[in-house]
């Protein structure tokens, strides 16, 4: 059985757990190490029981917490070539770290399968990460892109479960208080999907057979949980599809959020 919890999404934080009753991994420790341990804890996940941290990409809000629970519970960390030259630039991993480029053909984690496809984003060499668990389900970690490529489409394509981002309402981001470099850097390529892109990727989805939808990463300025889902929502129906049938959607993040097994 695979387990699955967002932990953070977030601008502010960004931490998924993702686990088997033989592995558990977290992509990426974006809030303090004491944070994502209380957090873990609540969820009743021992936080020495991880066995492998996954990074993104070196912004902040996604490595934080990254050097000092990978010392404190002595777990391997995985990234590309790129970000881990930036995070040893930062000083965000340090002696006492673990750490290797990830394949891109794929880790093997104790029965997790663990592969990395590129995104388009305005960092060294960021990525996200599909996970194939020993009992072949799959689940997909999909933020912090500024476009939907092929290349990433037909990675998370077929997945049982995927962490979507639905970052912000263009109309809001677009009449907001952001700087206007800001607002430039976000609608970007290279900056984060929208709701209205991450609703278009969603039919693709659930058309490729994808049947749990979680959207996270959502702006705490340029956006609303309710008309991020409202809008994903909306393209699924008018595609011909039905919520709790054919899909079932979530959003990332809250404090109620919950391990979803299946």
């Amino acid at each position: 059985m695979a387990r699955f919890c967002s932990l953070f999404s977030s601008s502010s934080g960004n931490c998924t757990y993702i686990g088997t009753s033989s592995a558990n991994i977290l992509v990426d420790v974006g809030v303090s190490a004491k944070r994502a341990e209380n957090a873990l804890r609540e969820k009743g996940i021992d936080p020495g029981s991880i066995d492998a941290i996954f990074v993104t990409h070196e912004h902040s809000d996604h490595i934080n917490g990254v050097r000092v629970f990978a010392s404190r519970y002595n777990i391997k960390v995985y990234a590309t070539g790129g970000t881990l030259t930036q995070m040893e630039k930062s000083k965000a991993l340090c002696e006492k770290n673990v750490y290797e480029p990830v394949n891109a053909n794929g880790v093997e984690v104790n029965g997790l399968f663990v592969k990395p496809f590129a995104t388009l984003h305005d960092a060294a060499e960021s990525c996200g990460y599909t996970v194939l668990t020993s009992d072949s389900k799959r689940i997909s970690v999909c933020t912090d892109l500024g476009i939907m490529t092929d290349e990433v489409l037909n990675a998370i394509s077929g997945s049982d479960l995927v962490l979507l981002e639905s970052n912000h309402d263009v109309n809001m981001l677009r009449n907001g208080s952001y700087p206007y470099l800001l607002k430039r850097r976000i609608l970007s390529e290279l900056g984060h999907l929208s709701n209205d892109a991450c609703a278009e990727t969603a039919v693709k989805l659930i058309d490729s057979g994808t049947t749990r939808l979680v959207l996270g990463h959502l702006s705490h300025e340029n956006n609303i949980p309710a008309l991020a889902a409202e809008t994903t929502r909306c393209a699924l129906k008018s595609a011909g599809m039905s919520e709790n049938s054919d899909y079932l959607l979530e959003v990332a993040g809250g404090d109620d959020s919950r391990i979803i097994a299946f």
